[in-house]
């Protein structure tokens, strides 16, 4: 039996669509010129860039496990996934006024802690307030927001820099504006919905308890994904290889908004493809996607080529990111939802340093060709072993019968 609508289930579900717009707005005013303001102001390489989003990715992802966890255990997921996003929209901006690139891993390191307090409880929330037929269309709601407040703040940014001739540190502060309406909503728009309780004998370690009880099929799902991540770099290195290729800074929002554009046009579409016809193929064949534009990217030296190539890398995003995530939830019950998600963005998180540090690497020594080659191999063999994991419905996932009580 499917999982039933929940009360409250669209206007959750709007609002974490305007938060996530809001708030993407706001980051990716800074996030696209991260590697330029590094590379041009602070005078760092590669190396140091892989490092810095590689610590900073991999924080995010260990605190998303414990506070999925949490919201599990307490039965409470707004005030985390509200104080993450306070967190880190008030920290962010400060990028504007450091001078040294160990403040910018600082100021990263702080906001991905935000990130990680935030995610995993607000996808649980996000799979409760919905149900299993209409769960990849919600989350691909989420994402598809989420991609048009980048392609919002990326033209503020563009606008801001092309016409106003405003300096990168000015900039960055002005992200500060559209993030304060992100938090506004996060506390006055969300409504709890409480998670069905776990049952089960008291140990004295619930969380390993917890975990086992996922499941060995879900497990092997996030050892595939984390498979998939250690060929996954930051999008940063992207933006560097777009530079390399003769794209000018001016230039550079514009790229993302093209990138954003089709992951926004796309998410919803790549949602309801997967209701309809399994999450598991849709998966597949986005990895795949994502393997051709990596290869292209390594081979590329043409500027109309990383133009293109960066509009069917959205079209991967669009087919994956909201789609695992509703994967996530068919796998397993409601009041282990919190603990899974959090499993997942460790999964991420655990392959996200070792990705970006040796994408950079393998960069410095090798070249940019074997660095992208290297990623869509991966990708690969993930797409392949995806095969494997066990699904129990057209969907992609068992049919949970999950009862739900609104505070």
């Amino acid at each position: 039996m499917a999982e039933a609508e929940r009360p409250y289930s669209k206007r959750n579900i709007i609002s974490f669509g305007f938060i996530s717009f809001f708030n993407d707005t706001a980051s990716e005013i800074i996030y696209p010129l991260l590697p330029l303001f590094l590379t041009s102001v602070l005078g760092v390489g590669p190396a140091i860039l892989g490092v810095i989003e590689g610590i900073a990715e991999t924080t995010a992802s260990l605190l998303k496990f414990v506070s999925g966890y949490l919201s599990d255990k307490w039965r409470r997921r707004k005030v985390l996934l509200a104080s993450g996003y306070t967190f880190s929209i008030l920290l962010r901006p400060l990028v504007g006024i450091t001078t040294h690139w160990a403040q910018v891993l600082f100021i990263r390191f702080a906001d991905r802690i935000g990130k990680g307090v935030r995610t995993s409880p607000r996808d649980a929330l996000l799979a409760d307030s919905v149900g299993e037929g209409k769960r990849g269309l919600a989350f691909g709601f989420q994402r598809a927001m989420d991609h048009a407040g980048a392609i919002v703040g990326s033209a503020v940014a563009a606008l801001l820099l092309g016409y106003f001739h405003l300096s990168l540190r000015t900039l960055f502060l002005v992200s500060f504006i559209p993030g304060l309406v992100a938090i506004w909503l996060c506390y006055f728009a969300v409504k709890e919905i409480q998670p069905k309780a776990i049952t089960g004998a008291k140990t004295p370690f619930p969380l390993f308890s917890n975990v086992k009880g996922l499941g060995r099929n879900f497990l092997f799902y996030l050892l595939v994904v984390f498979l998939f991540t250690l060929g996954n770099s930051t999008d940063a290195f992207l933006l560097l290889r777009a530079t390399d290729c003769g794209i000018t800074a001016a230039a550079i929002p514009t790229l993302w908004i093209v990138l954003h554009i089709s992951k926004a046009v796309f998410s919803v579409p790549g949602g309801r493809l997967s209701d309809r016809l399994g999450r598991k193929g849709v998966i597949i064949f986005g990895w795949v996607i994502y393997a051709f534009v990596y290869l292209g990217f390594g081979l590329t030296r043409s500027i109309g080529w990383i133009w293109i190539l960066f509009a069917t890398y959205g079209l991967y995003f669009a087919l994956t990111e909201g789609v695992e995530k509703a994967l996530v939830a068919d796998l397993v019950p409601s009041g282990k939802r919190g603990t899974a998600y959090g499993l997942y963005n460790l999964a991420v998180g655990i392959g996200a340093l070792p990705a970006s540090v040796i994408f950079g690497l393998v960069w410095k020594s090798w070249g940019a060709g074997t660095a992208f080659t290297l990623g869509a191999g991966l990708a690969m063999v993930a797409a392949f072993l995806l095969l494997f994991v066990k699904t129990g419905s057209r969907r992609g996932g068992g049919n949970l019968k999950v009862s739900a009580t609104v505070k």
